[in-house]
């Protein structure tokens, strides 16, 4: 009796997201994870911040992002909000001492040769994203905080308080800022700051389908 050949189901039309954890600074992780992942132009990149510090080309991670031709969506991250207020004059010394050092360095030493189209892209990154499926955020939410209540703070910085709440958000969470050996992949809670810069890898969630795509990170 013959058998039938398997059935090849087609691929999928439908847009994917792609959402990409912290770079710190390590260009080269980068151009590789957006080669292996290449966006289709109906695709949406979202990244979750932290773009910036600790690893040694920040500058050139900017320039990178500012010219790719996905639709994509920036997130602040505690890096990028703590330049800003070293360069607001608000900063309480943290900003160079935490990683800080290296982009300046990256900059030729003077902050005041940082690109307006620079500044503009730290300036207007958003505190999240949501879609119909799911929230995304740079470190966190506070638990049972409505999101519009949501402090710029715990945005950026959160750790335990939303690591540990025992109860379910509403939607699922994708979020970095904390380094992880291996992504978290829970039911309403992923985490995808794989520590890139610290000799990890960058990571690349895609959705719908929570496929994880990863590269070698810096190996300084």
């Amino acid at each position: 009796m013959l058998k039938r050949p398997a059935r090849c189901m087609p691929p999928s039309d439908d847009p994917a997201t792609y959402v990409i954890g912290d770079i710190h600074g390590c260009l080269q992780p980068l151009q590789r994870l957006l080669q292996k992942i290449a966006p289709q132009p109906s695709d949406e990149v979202v990244f979750i911040g932290d773009y910036i510090d600790r690893g040694p080309q920040s500058r050139e991670v900017v320039d990178h992002i500012l010219g790719l031709p996905y639709r994509c969506v920036f997130l602040l991250g505690n890096h990028e909000k703590m330049l800003l207020d070293f360069l607001d004059g608000t900063d309480e010394g943290l900003y160079l001492a935490n990683g800080g050092a290296a982009t300046l360095k990256s900059y030729g030493g003077d902050f005041s040769a940082l690109p307006a189209a620079h500044l503009s892209f730290f300036r207007n990154l958003r505190l999240m994203h949501e879609t119909a499926g799911y929230l995304f955020v740079h470190a966190g939410i506070r638990p049972l905080i409505p999101l519009q209540d949501q402090m710029v703070d715990d945005l950026v910085w959160i750790r335990q308080e939303f690591f540990q709440f025992i109860g379910r958000f509403p939607k699922p969470v994708v979020f970095g800022h904390t380094p992880l050996r291996q992504v978290l992949l829970s039911e309403d809670r992923i985490g995808i700051d794989t520590g890139c810069v610290y000799g990890g890898k960058l990571t690349c969630l895609k959705l719908p389908e929570r496929e994880i795509i990863q590269v070698p990170g810096w190996r300084g």
